[in-house]
């Protein structure tokens, strides 16, 4: 399960009119492809790679989702890292960030007890005042951030959250080296720990004062805000966020399933409790909201906010007016570390499992390979933690999961569904579970959720708007190396049938060419492990791409007459 945290930031911002983009792409789209995803992996019991032997010519996509995924634990772990050290300083009798007599306050820090509207003026929203104590632990005190100038000046990686980071991955190698008999075993506290403190977070919130306006803000529908396109973009990439789809996760997970598993059972219940947790966690971050506006006379609008501010500069803020605020960081702080490592833990599977089975020499050194990818990630994490490192954090947040992670998603989607086929992965399933796909996921496999994620691939690019980080503006350069981040994973799809094409045997000429030479043997890149065919005598070139590319029914005619041509062409060399 993909963490709360960055489903309630978009609810922060979008509240209402977020859900109904939300729940219409679970629908149509979210439960679809994770159903898609489990019996992928459960059928074929390979990684996000290796799956694609079902179609090879798509395997770029298996690349382009651990690739994906390699990127999102290089900063991911740093947000964990972040909790952890929020959570050793909870460990004291006055929280640090209740007051502004630290060593890292500006003379112009504000005390929270005599903070009213006049203070802001000029129309600030309270959420960008950066001036309150718990906002200046966490930019200075935390972060460092007044010592860089911005992300062309990083400086060095600061001790303490280096410290911190290591820990994290620490417990990550440990939770992964042996695989599923760890992480499963590791999954038991970590996935339900975060219920267990959410209930108790939204049973103490919704007594607070002012907490019924939050709740009220959050269940009101603004329907002017479903003219924006940010709403929607945001809606359909939060769908993978929160599933885990199209990070190769499910596909990593579900490859150790039992044959006979009932994976449609196991979509439906996991994607509806995950969402479902998510909407019922948005009471306990609003009657926060309401609580925070209430108290400092302000609308509620002007509390919300979005990104790491809402965890870890309000909800701290809020926590340490409560009564016993010792107990409810710690509390609070370590349900986020908690879902964050189970977060982790899955990203990092779908990296180690899914290379592990393409390349047979990591899998037999799987805890060396394990070892290899979670200290590498801390090497490259540790950009994210200097003086400028949220710079990093941010353009990586932006670029390395957002647009493309859309894009590998509907390259899957299209692989499964147009090339191996719908009819065929049908009968897959009806192989495991005994019984076939209803229409309804059939016509969305085929034609609904590609439709959708095409959609919204080309939304999102023509949208675009250079990158920000409150009032600091991404130079040029700083975007182009964004998109250069994003295309990384993005071109793996084309360039690997490119590969696949240019390894057929024989020259251009030879394949398109009338004149065959005596001895000359092409296997054709087809793409189903049911029908692999190969051609006695080279054939027009068409015909190979045909086959490359066909549908269920054009692949069987079209494989039948390719062997008929290829056993008369054998018998006219015999006679000649």
């Amino acid at each position: 399960m993909q963490p709360i945290r960055r489903l309630q930031c978009l609810f922060t911002v979008f509240s209402g009119a977020f859900l109904i983009p939300y729940i219409l792409f679970l629908i149509i789209a979210g439960m679809p492809l994770f159903y898609m995803e489990l019996a992928l992996g459960q059928y074929n019991r390979e990684g996000a790679a290796t799956v694609w032997k079902i179609c090879p010519v798509f395997k770029g996509v298996g690349y382009a989702v651990i690739l994906i995924a390699l990127y999102v634990g290089f900063y991911y772990n740093v947000i964990i890292a972040w909790s952890l050290y929020y959570l050793f300083s909870s460990f004291t009798f006055e929280l640090p960030w209740t007051n502004c007599h630290n060593s890292w306050n500006s003379p112009n820090c504000t005390d929270p007890k005599l903070f009213n509207a006049s203070v802001l003026g000029n129309g600030t929203k309270y959420s960008k005042y950066k001036l309150t104590p718990a906002a200046e632990f966490y930019e200075r005190g935390v972060l460092h951030l007044h010592e860089s100038r911005g992300i062309h000046d990083l400086g060095l990686p600061r001790w303490q959250l280096s410290l911190c980071l290591l820990v994290v991955v620490i417990i990550l190698f440990f939770s992964l080296w042996k695989g599923v008999k760890t992480s499963g075993k590791v999954v038991w506290i970590t996935a339900t720990l975060p219920y267990v403190v959410l209930f108790v977070l939204l049973i103490h919130g919704i007594t607070l004062p002012g907490a019924y306006n939050g709740i009220n803000a959050y269940l009101h529908i603004d329907f002017r805000r479903l003219k924006e396109a940010t709403v929607w973009i945001d809606a359909a990439t939060q769908i993978f966020y929160s599933l885990g789809a199209g990070f190769g996760v499910l596909i990593a997970f579900a490859s150790y399933n039992k044959f006979d598993n009932n994976c449609y059972r196991d979509a439906l219940l996991t994607s509806t409790i995950n969402c479902v947790t998510s909407f019922i966690s948005g009471f306990a971050i609003f009657s926060i909201l309401g609580y925070m506006a209430h108290e400092h006379k302000v609308k509620i609008e002007d509390v919300a906010t979005e990104g790491a501010g809402l965890v870890f500069i309000l909800y701290p803020e809020a926590i340490s007016t409560l009564s016993g605020s010792t107990f409810w960081a710690v509390v609070f702080f370590i349900m986020l570390l908690t879902l964050g490592i189970d977060s982790s833990m899955g990203g990092m599977e779908a990296v180690i499992t899914g290379l592990a089975d393409d390349f047979h020499l990591l899998k037999q050194h799987r805890k060396l390979f394990t070892f290899g990818v979670s200290f590498g990630t801390f090497l490259l994490a540790l950009f994210c933690i200097t003086n400028g490192g949220i710079y990093v954090l941010t353009l990586l947040d932006t670029f390395a999961a957002g647009t493309s992670i859309l894009f590998a998603v509907l390259m899957e989607a299209i692989g499964v569904s147009w090339f191996y086929g719908v009819d065929r992965f049908s009968e897959d399933i009806q192989q495991m579970m005994g019984f076939k796909p209803g229409l309804y996921w059939r016509l969305c496999w085929k034609f609904v959720s590609p439709a959708f994620l095409l959609f919204v691939v080309i939304v999102s690019i023509i949208n675009f708007k250079p990158l920000t980080y409150d009032d600091y503006t991404f130079p040029l350069w700083a975007n182009r190396i964004g998109w250069g981040i994003a295309l990384s994973s993005m071109v793996l799809v084309p360039a690997y049938i490119i590969y696949k094409f240019m390894n057929v045997r024989g020259t251009f000429k030879e394949v398109s060419g009338t004149r065959p030479p005596h001895h000359y043997t092409a296997p054709i890149i087809f793409l189903s492990h049911h029908n692999f065919i190969t051609l006695s005598r080279p054939t027009d070139l068409h015909l190979v791409l045909l086959l490359s590319f066909p549908t269920d029914t054009l692949t069987r005619w079209c494989g039948k007459i390719l062997m008929l041509l290829g056993k008369s062409l054998n018998q006219h060399h015999t006679q000649n």
